[in-house]
């Protein structure tokens, strides 16, 4: 029983070595975005709550490319894993053109409608003039945030590709670069240090600007100088013609699973929408307790991403048998990891809401939301192992009725129901609405257990 969900110090050395530098990376990405937060939350909860609004929309794009990037991310691993390079080149080549063409796309989007779309995140209770201050630095921090979005994509579309080719090393180097550089520019921007102007939530947006060309560079950089242990470079953009039975191929399994990492973020950001409309301090204990939701989590989301790259990996070999056994020995890892850092955070919460410079309302709200969040992330660490197990053998239909679909069909209408119908808080609601995610665990183990997510698409 124990060998069923416990594996030999080989596998968890294999495992290690590719979830660490994500963990590190994703880490270093949500610690990015903490900086951002932490640093504007001293100037101010108005500007704090400004900033966390147009990360809600910025949320729901950053989704949309990690959707796109994983559908083809499927065929990359396998691709990987059958030995085929030029498989892997046309993976990337499509992820370029087709993230890029999306990204221009959302930032239109932005930049023309972005003042309706923060306009539902503050419409709770609160100081007119504190919302419309916070209205005004969502929307400036949002415009300067679109100039980084390409570099972001593309820089994510080498970095996928780099960590399924078993190069996860560099992606998590320029990350640290790139924080290292966001945390620095926040210092001289925000604050007005070394003779720079005081930019506050302006000079946030634009050192997470840099930090994502800085990204860009050293990932492209690394990649051409390296290119003969990543083949996928070389002749990847002679041309940018990608095989027709490819694109179809990806569009059949990869766009349900975009669709999907879309209607997920779009899920999340209603639901943050009905927790905004209890009043003005919620939005801003809501931010915290994501902010720092976000860094705890990193662990079984890490987990995630290399589950499905190991399984993905497997099946592309046709070792089958392998990839079923090893499953519930990773699905067992990341369910124990989460449970360690989770007590880590719920007995560090009391403490956190203390580095912003708001008020004891808002850090009370913070605390409770965060201490439920720790309690139930083993829920959520199962739900998310499952899913890229489901989703390493191109079952993306299931993937997203089981993800995405799940969001509306449950904590969504309860959500709705009990703000629009009875006097709930926040507490009890937000509460209520992380213990749904049972049922997808539920849904997750029956269907990992049938087996149905076996299969080799690239063969």
């Amino acid at each position: 029983m124990l060998r069923k969900y416990i594996g030999d110090k080989k596998f968890y050395k294999r495992v290690l070595a590719l979830t660490i530098p994500i963990m590190v990376q994703n880490g270093i990405t949500n610690f990015v975005n903490m900086l951002d937060n932490v640093m504007v939350g001293r100037v101010g909860t108005v500007q704090m709550t400004g900033v966390a609004v147009s990360n809600q929309l910025i949320f729901v794009f950053n989704l949309l490319i990690f959707g796109a990037i994983s559908g083809a991310g499927i065929f990359g691993a396998q691709y990987f894993g059958n030995g085929d390079n030029k498989g892997v080149r046309d993976t990337f080549r499509f992820k370029v053109v087709f993230c890029t063409f999306m990204t221009v796309l959302a930032s239109l989007l932005f930049i023309f409608k972005g003042e309706p779309l923060i306009s539902l995140y503050l419409k709770g209770d609160g100081d007119a003039a504190d919302i419309a201050n916070s209205m005004q630095y969502a929307k400036n921090y949002l415009l300067i945030m679109v100039i980084g979005f390409i570099p972001y994509t593309v820089a994510q579309c080498y970095s996928s590709t780099l960590r399924e080719t078993e190069h996860a090393v560099l992606p998590m180097t320029a990350g640290i670069v790139a924080v290292c550089v966001n945390l620095f520019l926040n210092y001289v921007l925000i604050f007005g240090h070394f003779g720079a102007p005081k930019l506050g939530v302006e000079g946030a947006a634009i050192a997470t600007v840099i930090s994502r060309f800085a990204e860009l560079f050293i990932v492209a950089f690394w990649t051409y100088l390296h290119k003969y242990d990543n083949p996928f470079i070389i002749g990847a953009f002679i041309s940018f013609r990608v095989p027709v039975k490819l694109v179809k191929q990806i569009f059949s399994k990869g766009l349900p699973l975009m669709v999907n990492e879309t209607l997920w973020a779009l899920g999340i950001a209603m639901l943050n929408q009905r927790y905004s409309i209890l009043g003005f301090d919620v939005v801003s204990a809501n931010n915290i307790c994501q902010t720092f939701s976000n860094v705890f989590s990193v662990v079984f989301i890490s987990v995630g991403a290399a589950i499905g790259i190991i399984l993905g990996q497997l099946l592309g070999a046709g070792r089958n048998q392998e990839a079923k056994l090893s499953s519930a020995k990773l699905i067992t890892f990341s369910v124990a990891a989460s449970v360690l850092v989770a007590a880590a955070y719920f007995f560090t919460a009391k403490y956190i809401p203390d580095i912003y410079n708001t008020n004891d309302s808002v850090k009370g709200i913070a605390t409770a939301l965060m201490q439920i969040y720790a309690l139930t992330m083993p829920i959520d660490a199962f739900a998310n192992a499952t899913y890229f197990t489901l989703r390493s053998g191109g079952k993306v239909f299931i993937t997203m009725l089981f993800d995405s679909i799940s969001i509306f069909l449950v904590p969504l209408p309860v959500a709705f129901i009990l703000t629009a119908f009875t006097s709930i808080s926040i507490i009890p609601l937000y509460l209520t609405c992380q213990l749904l995610n049972l049922v997808k665990c539920i849904g997750g183990y029956i269907l990992v257990k049938k087996g149905v997510w076996i299969k080799n698409i690239v063969v």
